[in-house]
């Protein structure tokens, strides 16, 4: 397995791997299948020498999952703050390929100059909230009720990871 930054050829399972998650998961909170088209203009917000990255992890010319980091908020005050996210294919869930992932990203913008990355979580999600812990993740608190898919309200978790100090324990 290989894990190397995304290229606009890979958006095509990118999206599929999305959209997976849309149809048979509340971690994507969006009701309508994201277009290929949409996930092009999304894929032009990352750069391989900038804060926002993303990695693929590929094996056999099949992409596994990816992650990424993107703006948290679109203004100046937010520019050393990121938000990271994690998909994996359903098949490889549980195999290490989130932690390749992860690895590679944090690796990645530890060199960038990232100040805090962010993450939120719909719950229950216990294989994400242990893998963002391993990675130095704290939580921060839970957003009761926020948001409402499929006639059900999902709660949120949010955590932040420190990259220029520890956290106290």
């Amino acid at each position: 397995m290989e894990v190397r930054l995304g290229r606009l050829s890979d958006v095509r399972c990118i999206t599929d791997i999305f959209n997976y998650y849309i149809e048979h998961t509340n971690a994507r909170f969006e009701t309508a299948l994201l277009s290929y088209e949409n996930r092009q203009a999304w894929f032009s917000q990352f750069a391989g020498d900038s804060k926002h990255q993303l990695f693929v992890a590929v094996e056999n010319e099949n992409i596994l999952g990816f992650a990424c980091s993107q703006p948290y908020r679109a203004t100046s005050a937010f520019e050393d703050t990121v938000e990271v996210t994690i998909y994996l294919a359903p098949e490889v869930k549980g195999k290490g390929v989130g932690t390749l992932l992860y690895s590679k990203l944090f690796e990645t913008l530890a060199e960038q100059g990232v100040h805090r990355a962010l993450s939120g979580i719909a719950l229950p999600n216990d294989a994400s909230l242990v893998l963002h812990k391993r990675f130095g993740f704290r939580e921060v608190g839970v957003f009761q009720e926020y948001a409402k898919k499929n006639g059900q309200y999902i709660n949120s978790m949010w955590l932040e990871k420190a990259f220029d100090v520890e956290f106290a324990r």
